[in-house]
């Protein structure tokens, strides 16, 4: 008698499981503040300083008193002139000093006049033609930071910015989650790598291998050292001198194919063999079969290497790295933030017959602000993730009309 099949497990649960797995990775990385893109920070940055360190004018102009300007049109000696990276000396009344963006503002002045409302009317006197407020385009020292304030947070997944700010506040260095270390391989005997048959020649049922192409990219965009093991044969033997040996200096091994039950599909004994796995089936389309794993090292001490196997058909592969495995890279690394930013916009389509499962459909953003649905939404069509610049998470079994509100995540933001 045939066992029921198992329900299929709703993809919120499957990635809560997924992610109590992922303690993050011991050990860290000092880098260069140059090298920090991508990284996540290990520790609290605390600033020493106060950024910026002193008063300074936002504008190129006159400091001024504002109790001298008690009317438009008075004149003012010149008495020094201030530019950036320069110390002036304090300003007495009747005085104005000669300053530029940047430059600290000297002591006494409490107000900037922009050179566009002043007129030089003598060598070393200016006319000074608009009223002035206190504090008018002067930065307060520690506007942007103020000393020992923490600028940034343990988990904080660097980007250009945070790398200028850790730089404002004097770090040449800094410290991160070391980078997951995932070895990469592709099964199946139909798999051939571009470059090795001319595609006039490709024999019958013979594919390009497209998977081992955008996953090791996409790895990569997640801050991970990548080691591809290539093509493993169609055979037991093969899968477990591969998944041996990579499961050694390696944190994930990360699988495409080979994760359903027919005879061919070699990854379930044999990592079974090695160490412990589950065949989920997730409530998702595209992407359904899906596998986690552990693999055992020889020496207890040294953990467990886990295991990913993801479905062969490349926009199921692609989908399933997206909302599973990369959270999964993510949490290793300690980062806070994992969830994408979704967006709610109108969609320009209709979807009358949605699956029963939860669906991720390929989108573009269009001029008018909406939402264009690719027309093949088939999990074999990798040009819908091409044309597409992010997914609608459509749940199961909801129809779409035109001018719907729906769930946008961005590709920009998926691999950031």
């Amino acid at each position: 008698m045939n066992k029921a099949k198992p329900p299929l497990r709703p993809l919120d649960q499957a990635l809560a499981e997924l992610l109590s797995k992922a303690q993050p990775l011991s050990g860290h990385d000092e880098i260069t503040t140059f090298d920090g893109d991508g990284r996540v920070l290990a520790q609290d940055i605390a600033s020493a300083l106060h950024v910026p360190p002193q008063d300074n004018s936002s504008m190129d102009g006159y400091a001024v008193r504002c109790a001298d300007i008690g009317s438009t049109g008075v004149v003012l000696r010149v008495a020094q002139r201030i530019a950036a990276g320069q110390h002036g000396h304090a300003l007495h009344a009747g005085e104005a000093a000669r300053i530029f963006t940047g430059a600290p503002v000297p002591e006494g002045a409490d107000a900037i006049v922009m050179q566009e409302d002043c007129e030089q009317v003598a060598e070393c006197q200016v006319r000074v033609n608009a009223p002035a407020r206190e504090g008018q385009w002067i930065r307060r020292a520690g506007e942007d930071v103020s000393r020992g304030s923490v600028v940034l947070s343990a988990g904080t997944r660097l980007t250009p910015a945070e790398l200028g700010l850790a730089a404002s506040i004097g770090l040449p260095t800094l410290t991160v989650a070391r980078r997951p270390r995932v070895a990469l391989f592709s099964t199946g005997d139909e798999l051939v790598m571009p470059g090795d048959i001319d595609p006039l020649q490709m024999p019958p049922g013979a594919i390009y291998n497209s998977n081992r192409f955008f996953l090791r990219a996409l790895l990569h965009r997640m801050g991970c050292e990548v080691s591809d093991f290539g093509i493993v044969p169609d055979n037991r033997q093969a899968t477990l001198e591969a998944l041996g040996q990579a499961s050694v200096q390696h944190d994930l091994i990360l699988t495409s194919g080979g994760v359903s039950v027919g005879e061919e599909d070699h990854i379930k004994p044999a990592v079974q063999a090695l160490g412990e796995l589950d065949l989920w089936q997730i409530d998702i389309k595209p992407g359904k079969p899906f596998a986690y794993g552990k693999l055992h090292r020889e020496n207890p001490d040294s953990g467990h290497c886990h295991f990913i196997g993801l479905p062969g058909n490349p926009v199921s592969s692609y989908v399933t790295f997206l909302v599973l495995v990369r959270p999964f890279l993510l949490r290793l690394q300690g980062a806070r933030r994992i969830e994408p930013v979704t967006f709610s916009l109108p969609a320009h389509f209709d979807w009358p017959r949605p699956d029963r499962r939860r669906e991720f459909l390929r989108v573009r953003r269009n001029s008018r602000g909406g939402l264009d649905l690719f027309a093949n939404q088939s999990s074999g069509v990798l040009t819908s993730a091409v044309w597409g610049d992010g997914l609608v998470d459509n749940p199961a079994g909801n129809p779409i009309a035109h001018g719907d509100r729906v769930s946008y995540i961005s590709f920009a933001d998926l691999m950031a």
